[in-house]
């Protein structure tokens, strides 16, 4: 019975591995209670990693006919990443977007990190692979996903790793969420280095007064014409505009509170704590895992980048009407990207106010990396099903 009693200890049967795993999760849980850095998402995490690693506990995701075996399949089958996406789009005014449709463009700047990412990706694992043992390079399924950590939208990395590289997701959605946090200590030094003094001082001219009817018609319009053209995005694009469907209409006020309080509130709570669960030491301690961090943080820069350029060329066709600070607002970081705009302008000019301007890029960010990770599920599925 003695001996019985020790077997089913779970302290002698841990392991180094599940120890820094551990440590990981314990730096996170410091991370969002203590500096209050995205809490909502990272404290269930955090607690899904810890527990995850705790010898013979059975609550990783991979115990299979366990509790978080089960939440976790609501990743595994690509159901809790649209389902969030209906609660954003009931919380999302397109209305910058509809009066401002230029600023679609720097949204699409915006992506340029997602295909600086595919590359590199490509790239790191037919050089690196010889070199690392153990790692043996990534697919064009593996790349993609990476890639779409650029989007600096975690729902959407999670829909394209659950689709196409399954076994790295844990990597992938922790690093894109991780980048999510450090927005602001990501982006404000981009942003300075790429813009002038006169540049940042612009004050951008108040938005155009939307209409109703056009705020109606949108979403409507939008999910008939991207779902036709890239119906492998329809299942995040076809929940975001719903819920920016049922926030305008005027005529569905429970479900718009219900969407952008208690759904996404328990929604957030399940991902994070099943994410946390995947996070295993077996499958996250792994030489692409640091690849895939590195190659996420070069996808974030990027993004940034490029969005900050297209709001200079813009800024240069209009004659000066728009601040290039909202550039960095081309990765769909929503509404962190937003109120990094703001804060950096008023630094140099408290007249600035470009939190407004600012949604119109990461709206049209948002909905261009779900058209772009379709793309990717639709060409590279299909040609893993040709080899098959």
């Amino acid at each position: 019975m003695l001996s019985d009693f020790l077997s089913s200890i779970g302290l002698f049967e841990m392991t180094f591995g599940r120890a820094i795993m551990i440590a990981i999760g314990l730096v996170f849980a410091y991370l969002g209670i203590v500096k209050k850095k995205e809490p909502l998402l990272l404290v269930p995490m955090a607690f899904g990693i810890i527990i995850a690693n705790i010898p013979l506990a059975n609550l990783s995701a991979y115990d299979d006919g366990f509790l978080l075996h089960f939440l976790y399949q609501g990743i595994s089958f690509v159901i809790f990443p649209p389902l969030i996406f209906l609660c954003i789009g009931a919380m999302t005014d397109f209305g910058p977007l509809i009066s401002s449709p230029k600023s679609a463009l720097i949204g699409l700047g915006g992506q340029l990190g997602i295909f600086v990412a595919f590359g590199l990706a490509l790239l790191f694992g037919n050089v690196l692979h010889p070199f690392i043992p153990g790692f043996y390079g990534f697919t064009p399924q593996d790349a993609a996903s990476i890639a779409i950590i650029g989007s600096s939208d975690g729902p959407t990395a999670i829909f394209t790793a659950s689709t196409l590289a399954p076994d790295i997701l844990p990597a992938i959605a922790i690093a894109a969420y991780s980048y999510m946090a450090l927005v602001p200590f990501i982006q404000p030094p981009i942003m300075r280095a790429l813009t002038t003094a006169k540049e940042r001082v612009i004050v951008m001219p108040e938005p155009k007064k939307v209409t109703k009817t056009q705020k109606i018609i949108f979403p409507l319009v939008m999910a008939i014409v991207v779902l036709l053209l890239v119906p492998a995005a329809g299942a995040l694009i076809g929940m975001l505009l719903l819920g920016n469907l049922i926030r305008e209409c005027g005529v569905t006020e429970r479900y718009s509170r219900t969407l952008q309080n208690e759904l996404l509130n328990v929604l957030t709570l399940l991902l994070g704590v099943s994410l946390g669960a995947s996070a295993t030491a077996e499958r996250f301690l792994a030489p692409q895992t640091l690849i895939i961090v590195v190659l996420g943080l070069l996808a974030f820069v990027f993004g940034t980048v490029g969005g900050v350029m297209i709001a200079k060329l813009l800024c240069k066709l209009t004659g000066g009407q728009i601040n290039p600070l909202i550039g960095n607002s081309g990765v769909s970081a929503m509404p962190m990207a937003a109120r990094v705009s703001q804060s950096v302008g008023q630094e140099y000019n408290p007249q600035n106010h470009l939190l407004m301007h600012a949604m119109g890029p990461i709206v049209s960010s948002t909905i261009g990396s779900a058209v772009i990770a379709g793309i990717f599920i639709s060409l590279l599925s299909l040609k893993e099903t040709d080899r098959m």
